[in-house]
């Protein structure tokens, strides 16, 4: 039998709702952590959001027992474009492969399979955080957004040890999940208004990240912090944990940030100052932030601040090529025809984009392209984090039009880097 052949009866279909409990130990098993005993309540829990047409298994009829050998699942979400627009995104998650059926092609076929349903779905593009860098530039996905973390020296800060409160007639209130659930949504909804690289929140978000939707285990209640304008508006949220650490009698406890929202310069600032202002602790650890984040210089000392974890975050597969490119704006002016290579089909071809501060048009376009590159590529490009002009010395962009690779970035790029605060 050919290795083509070789495992073509191993069949890739959505799971019903007998099989999630299968599903859910072939999930654990891919991620390398322990099977789980569920009660009736906490599978209801952490299967009711699955749609099961979207949540994909293998299955292998060989096997001794009916066991899923893979998953994969997807489910809708918006994504925030340059300029402040959103798009219909397939957001895949939960994407494993057991180790005893590794290298046989089932990840292609899952996603095969769910990118064409996204397609005829209408959505613009599908989106992923890839737990591996190597796998996914494969199916046409390039990474979109990057994130940093750093880790703040309180000391070294500079930051008045006397400061007790924003200086701009602010405030700075500890809160309660309840609350949080009342203002993060709104306040979420602003911040993904202007932040190019963001994704849309549902309830369940905020139900599982204050704990009052409880899957896994025990839930340790973090602490809560809102920030509040002159004016009483809502511009910032934080939720964080500290340890309790001591060395001869001294305290060197380290404050994690789960998640940090805001709205504002003026927010950020009071926040970050307030982390660092509680007492007994002597580090803070930032959580997931954009690669440009102002966090740094909000204190007299930048150096206090270390670079913990750099990579890329959000990954984007186009599907709808004009779409896309319509959907976002552009600072400058220029015309440009893009010549995509898209081996699943998705994106290929040639278009032909008018870009300007009024507006943009993209049509397929039968002109020799300007540029020449894959779809990857101009995911990579197309929420203004990376430059053509890079991707040309690296061989992945090539210039048909001498300068084409220029007005791409003079078109594309942005001011602030795009960022996905966002883990799923």
């Amino acid at each position: 039998m050919s290795p083509s052949h070789a495992h073509d009866d191993i069949a890739v279909r959505p799971v019903t709702e007998e099989e999630f409990p299968a599903w859910l130990t072939a999930l654990n098993t891919g991620f390398l952590r322990a099977p789980e005993t569920l009660t009736p309540q906490e599978l209801k829990d952490r299967t009711t959001h699955l749609d099961p047409p979207r949540t994909l298994a293998a299955f292998d009829p060989t096997a001794p027992a009916p066991q899923p050998v893979a998953t994969f699942r997807s489910f809708p979400q918006e994504l925030t474009v340059v300029g402040g627009r959103t798009v219909p995104a397939d957001a895949i998650s939960n994407v494993t492969v057991s180790p005893t059926h590794r290298r046989r092609g089932l990840l292609t076929r899952m996603m095969a399979h769910d990118l064409a349903a996204a397609k005829d779905r209408g959505d613009v593009v599908a989106t992923l955080i890839a737990a591996e860098y190597p796998i996914y530039g494969r199916y046409g996905f390039g990474p979109a957004t990057w994130t940093t973390e750093w880790t703040v020296d309180v000391p070294r800060t500079g930051l008045d040890p006397r400061w007790s409160g924003p200086a701009d007639g602010g405030r700075v209130d500890l809160v309660d999940g309840a609350a949080v659930r009342a203002l993060g949504p709104a306040l979420h909804d602003r911040l993904r208004a202007a932040q190019p690289g963001a994704v849309s929140r549902d309830e369940r978000w905020w139900r599982v990240n204050t704990g009052d939707l409880r899957l896994y285990g025990s839930w340790t209640e973090p602490f809560y912090a809102v920030y509040r304008s002159a004016a009483g508006e809502v511009e910032g949220l934080v939720s964080y944990e500290a340890d309790d650490t001591w060395q001869m009698k001294q305290p060197q406890n380290t404050a994690d940030v789960n998640w940090l929202i805001a709205t504002t310069p003026a927010a950020e600032r009071a926040l970050w100052h307030y982390l660092c202002s509680i007492d007994w602790i002597t580090k803070v650890k930032s959580g997931w932030r954009a690669p440009d984040d102002l966090l740094p210089h909000f204190f007299p000392d930048p150096r206090a601040v270390s670079v913990t974890t750099q990579a890329d975050w959000l990954w984007v597969r186009i599907l709808d090529v004009v779409r896309a490119l319509e959907a976002r704006t552009y600072a400058g002016t220029g015309t440009l025809v893009l010549e995509i290579v898209d081996r699943d089909g998705f994106a290929d071809g040639r278009y032909r984009l008018d870009a300007g501060p009024d507006g943009a048009s993209c049509v397929p376009t039968g002109d020799d392209g300007d540029l020449v590159l894959e779809a990857a590529d101009l995911a990579a490009l197309w929420l203004g984090d990376e430059s053509a002009v890079r991707l040309a010395a690296l061989g992945r962009v090539r210039e048909q039009r001498k300068g084409a690779a220029s007005m791409a970035d003079a078109l594309l790029r942005t001011s602030r880097r795009p960022w996905c605060p966002d883990v799923f």
